[in-house]
Order: structure tokens, then C-alpha cells, then sequence
């Protein structure tokens, strides 16, 4: 059993990339793919264990990441992806994931966050009592969260609408804002927008 202090990762990856036009995980970026990038972000963070929900295309990015990363990853299923929403797919990856102190959740088109950010939310856990620490930029809540562990049943038992969203507004007095100098918080890739903006930014080779 890992001891209560140890951090996970959370990565979601269940989605179609309706919005992106092309299947957003295998997507090249910096010398590999788009969901590489993200995994490697967040193992440089040195968190003890990586959980990827997976849904479309499953076997691919599967397929892929066994090749490089052997069991430092966990893989788990969204058998829903097409009629589920994110919350889905977190509570999937909750239920898979080992016994840790906290957790951070990131969506996987989200490949540039900084190690200085995961970094700076892990030393800004308190001492005593549970908390969900959120990066800030320019005073906007961003990804990834770092979430004690304590909530995973909270997340798990919620049924309401609203989504993970919602649950935060019933959670806010648990909340810390951890601002941050990294652009990588907003680089989400929804779009072929996105994704030519964040190659231009951050690895201009490529284009």
C-alpha cells in the first residue's frame, strides 16, 4: 500500500475530438504524440502512479503508451464515452486508481503545463485537514487540480447535474487558489485553433 502522502495522476482521454476534426491523443507534438506530451508533463511531477481513462479508439492510444511507459500507466474504460460526460470518465479513473494522499486531474490535450506547476500545488497542500488546490492565472481557476483524496467518494457518489463544477461550488470552503506563471494552465486543445497556436508557442519547429 502507498503511504497517504504519495501522489497520483488522473489523465482523461475517453473523448471523439469532435470539436478538433482529427483524433486529438495521436496527434504529433514535440517529436511524438499529442497524449505522450501530457503523460510526460505530469511523470516529470514525480507522482508515483498515472491512471489514463480511455474510450475512442482505446486500443490505439493503448497501444501506444504500453510501448513507452510499460506500467507506469494504469488504463482504464469509459464503455459510455459517446454519451457520458468528463465526470464519467473521472469516476472511472477514480475507481482504478491506487491508494494515494492526492491526485492531480488533467485532461489529455493539455501537453504543456509546467513541472514548476505541479511542483508549486504539491507544496502548497496543508498540513492538516483536506483541500482541492487549483492552479490561478491572471485570477482564473485552471487544470490540473490537486485533489486530497478524501473527495474521491464525494466525486464518486455525486448524481446531480452540473458536473464536476458543481461539486466544487458544494466544496468551496475546501478550495485553495495556487497562482502560477504558466501559460501551459490554458492550453486546453479543443480545436485545430488551439493546437496550431499552442505549436507556434511552444515548439515552433514544428510547423
Amino acid at each position: 500500500m502507498r503511504k497517504a502522502s504519495s501522489v497520483c495522476g488522473l489523465i482523461l482521454a475517453a473523448g471523439l475530438s469532435s470539436r478538433m476534426g482529427e483524433f486529438k491523443p495521436l496527434m504529433p507534438f514535440k517529436g511524438k504524440t499529442l497524449i505522450e506530451s501530457t503523460v510526460d508533463s505530469l511523470l516529470s511531477a514525480g507522482v508515483n502512479q498515472v491512471v489514463v481513462v480511455l474510450g475512442y479508439r482505446g486500443d490505439d492510444i493503448e497501444s501506444i503508451l504500453r510501448l513507452r511507459y510499460g506500467k507506469e500507466i494504469i488504463y482504464t474504460r469509459n464503455p459510455n464515452y459517446e454519451t457520458t460526460d468528463m465526470l464519467a470518465s473521472i469516476k472511472y479513473g477514480i475507481k482504478a486508481m491506487p491508494f494515494c494522499g492526492y491526485f492531480f486531474l488533467l485532461p489529455g490535450d493539455m501537453p504543456v503545463v509546467k513541472k514548476s506547476t505541479f511542483t508549486k500545488l504539491m507544496k502548497a497542500r496543508p498540513a492538516q485537514g483536506s483541500a482541492v488546490l487549483f492552479p490561478t492565472l491572471e485570477g482564473y481557476r485552471k487544470h490540473p487540480p490537486l485533489i486530497d483524496s478524501s473527495f474521491r467518494d464525494v466525486i464518486l457518489n455525486f448524481k446531480g447535474e452540473g458536473g464536476l463544477r458543481h461539486i466544487w461550488k458544494q466544496q468551496e470552503d475546501f478550495i485553495i487558489h495556487v497562482p502560477v506563471d504558466d501559460e501551459g494552465v490554458w492550453m486546453d486543445l479543443d480545436t485545430r485553433e488551439d493546437y496550431e497556436v499552442c505549436i507556434s508557442r511552444f515548439c515552433p519547429a514544428e510547423i
